[in-house]
């Protein structure tokens, strides 16, 4: 037998392993089973906003929900704020990547739309006037119930569910600052209900709620790394490689709107 042989064969059936051990009703990283899903349950305390990736500054619809991008970095930015080295935190990125997330919704959502009037930086070289006025579109979500974020554990390893443990209860915030939530508790759960998302694609064999509506939510893509993708970097993540879109069903639907306000039900 071959080396690579070898290693491949090690590899499957410590993956074997780990699928058992998740099946089972002993605890991992002190959360009880079974269940291959971590799910953490989360309380909106304020206006949540969003925008779309295809969104310009001034011009843009919110989503709903926080995306799985949005979601994995909130925990990097937790790391930090735990103290973790810019290594430590890189290497929670980079294992975060092959981990799937969904989200389940609450009740309903109403969003308001609304028209502001804003400063920002001015594209004339005029040292004495740097900002400009003009007008942008802005929309805030309010949630009505909770949020619970479910990790795939089947793609992680009991380093990363010790750090999914221990940094999830400090994400304060999810999407633009502001929308601020609150930790409520964590659990694990054999399967998924239809009041979560799910891609497109493997929806085959789930059967969407009455009412629902796709989107493309960003995730980490295979390249994904901490020096691409911080705030301060000068380089460019490429679509793909460190950023991927998955067309994605969201189980809640448009029941009524009027002017400035639309509001969305789940069932």
């Amino acid at each position: 037998m071959t080396p690579d042989k070898r290693k491949t064969e090690a590899r499957t059936t410590a993956h074997s392993s780990w699928d058992k051990d998740l099946d089972l009703p002993d605890s991992i990283a002190g959360i009880p089973g079974p269940g291959r899903w971590l799910v953490a349950n989360y309380t909106p305390t304020a206006l949540f906003s969003l925008k779309t990736s295809l969104a310009t500054s001034t011009v843009g619809k919110t989503l709903l929900i926080p995306t799985p991008y949005a979601i994995k970095m909130a925990l990097v930015d937790a790391a930090f704020r735990c103290g973790y080295s810019e290594s430590d935190s890189d290497g929670l990125l980079r294992s975060l990547v092959p981990v799937t997330v969904r989200i389940g919704l609450g009740l309903g959502a109403v969003v308001t739309q609304t028209f502001l009037k804003v400063r920002q930086q001015s594209r004339d070289a005029d040292s004495l006037r740097p900002y400009s006025s003009t007008i942008a579109y802005r929309e805030l979500a309010h949630q009505h119930g909770s949020w619970q974020w479910a990790f795939d554990l089947a793609a992680a390893d009991v380093i990363l569910v010790r750090r999914l443990v221990q940094l999830l209860p400090h994400v304060c915030y999810v999407g633009k600052r502001g929308s601020f939530i609150q930790f409520i508790g964590l659990s694990r759960r054999r399967e998924l209900g239809n009041d979560f998302t799910q891609p497109v694609q493997t929806a085959a064999s789930w059967s969407p709620p009455p009412r629902a509506h796709i989107v493309p939510l960003d995730d980490f893509g295979p390249e994904a790394d901490l020096d691409t993708l911080n705030s301060f970097t000068t380089k460019r993540p490429k679509r793909g490689s460190h950023r991927r879109f998955i067309e994605t069903i969201i189980p809640i639907g448009v029941v009524n709107t009027g002017p400035g306000f639309t509001e969305y039900r789940r069932e």
